[in-house]
């Protein structure tokens, strides 16, 4: 049961339940001790009375008096409905002091004697409540039939319960129209949600809320402002990708078109040009594949032990070439086995842009040392270039996606730092751009001394 309206009825009404049994039963038991108690009243009264209006004085004057009882001619007198109401409403007996039935109002002897006050007694095989007095010089005892008691007190049982069955009607209704009252604040949130497209991500108005969905509405806003952030960063991408694409398939679209006229026409075919074109686009494509990697949903990081010495000698032998095409002398410097906890592939595309943007960047004859040391406990990678530099206005511009700082010196597409950036803010490094002693550009990249083994 997943529904919070379904809990709350059965919770509620599940209590209403339970306290209106308990109610009952309280009721029940107060009302039968209640209608005891007048119902030995009424043999009290009823045996004072008999003391009151008793005139037959005579009796207790008779030498041997015989008990006075209805006669079987007497019974057979009087209607049989006033036997019945006598015997199922009071009996009442009187004996002398001596112990002596003088009078009964059944043909037969009634309840036995008892002592002063109210008892309930067994005979004849049913059970009677009796009231006895003593009075002067004689005893009178008033009894009645514990279940006719029983059975008078059971018609006034519907009277007793009908109010609290209707009670308990109405507080269901009025229950789940409470839970539906309370639970509107919800289902005007969906369907206000429910409402929204990809093009309406504006905050919800927590101030019309209940306090307790306000924290909901919170992060709900939290989250449509991070998909309002992720689809406008998406939309710039696109944009820029776009952008980046048209310029280097422009350039060998319009070298094919040339190509084919200088066959047509004869002359030497030059694809220089175009092969510089195609070079481009294809870096710029593998570029936006690593970006796409990178997207936090993209894959889950799985960290775990790197060399960094190994990883930071196999980038390097792969550069060589292109290093000594540009005569750039590319070495490596370490102060031993480095490890840290990480992505092996992630660090790999690490070190491919930073020694790749250095050798881009860096003009003919100049030095680029890929650095690795411990500083404090905490594990550094450098790539330093004697280069031209970065200006420090211009350091944090570099970090973002598609900035170029000299486009016409280079066929870079502006992503390789904005990789580096990413890659070091999921491995929890930091990233810092300073400048060369004597002139050029260091990119640092330093692991927390908890990141480090």
């Amino acid at each position: 049961m997943n529904s919070i309206r379904a809990r709350l009825l059965v919770w509620l009404i599940g209590s209403l339940l339970l306290a209106s049994l308990l109610a009952s039963a309280l009721t029940y038991e107060m009302a039968w001790r209640g209608f005891n108690t007048m119902r030995d009243y009424n043999l009290e009264q009823i045996a004072y009375s008999i003391v009151r209006h008793d005139t037959q004085d005579w009796l207790a004057d008779q030498p041997d008096p015989e008990p006075v009882a209805p006669t079987d001619e007497t019974a057979a007198g009087e209607p049989a409905q006033n036997q019945a109401q006598d015997e199922g409403q009071f009996v009442s007996q009187i004996w002398t002091t001596n112990g002596r039935l003088i009078y009964s109002s059944l043909t037969d002897t009634g309840p036995a004697l008892q002592e002063p006050g109210l008892h309930q007694v067994e005979w004849d095989g049913t059970l009677w409540r009796t009231y006895t007095l003593h009075d002067r010089e004689r005893v009178i005892q008033v009894s009645n039939m514990a279940e006719r008691r029983w059975r008078a007190f059971l018609d006034y049982v519907p009277s007793l319960l009908t109010p609290l069955a209707l009670l308990l009607v109405l507080l269901g209704f009025l229950i789940n129209a409470a839970v539906n009252g309370a639970l509107q604040p919800l289902r005007q949130l969906r369907d206000e949600i429910g409402a929204r497209d990809v093009a309406l991500l504006s905050p919800l108005a927590p101030d019309e809320m209940p306090d307790e969905i306000q924290p909901l509405v919170d992060t709900l806003n939290q989250l449509l402002a991070k998909v309002e952030r992720l689809l406008t960063t998406q939309r710039s991408f696109l944009a820029d990708v776009a952008h980046e694409l048209n310029t280097p398939l422009a350039a060998i679209k319009l070298q094919v078109q040339l190509a084919q006229q200088a066959r047509a026409a004869g002359q030497p075919v030059v694809l220089d040009e175009l092969e510089a074109g195609i070079e481009r686009s294809v870096h710029l494509v593998a570029q936006l594949l690593q970006m796409a990697r990178l997207e936090p949903d993209a894959r889950p990081l799985e960290p775990q032990a790197v060399e960094l010495e190994r990883l930071a000698r196999e980038r390097v032998l792969a550069f060589l070439a292109q290093a000594e095409q540009k005569d750039i002398d590319l070495g490596l410097e370490s102060d031993g086995p480095l490890a840290v906890q990480g992505d092996p592939q992630q660090l790999r595309v690490l070190f491919d842009n930073l020694i790749d943007n250095a050798l881009r960047y860096c003009p003919t004859g100049a030095r680029i040392d890929v650095r690795l040391r411990q500083d404090d406990g905490r594990t550094v990678i450098e790539v330093a270039d004697n280069g031209p530099g970065i200006a420090d206005a211009d350091k944090a511009r570099v970090l973002q996606r598609f900035v170029r700082l000299r486009p016409a010196d280079t066929t870079g597409s502006g992503l390789g730092m904005a990789i580096v950036r990413q890659i070091a803010e999921q491995h929890q490094a930091s990233l810092s751009l300073l400048d060369t002693p004597g002139g050029g550009l260091t990119v640092r990249v330093l692991w927390p001394a908890a990141g480090s083994t």
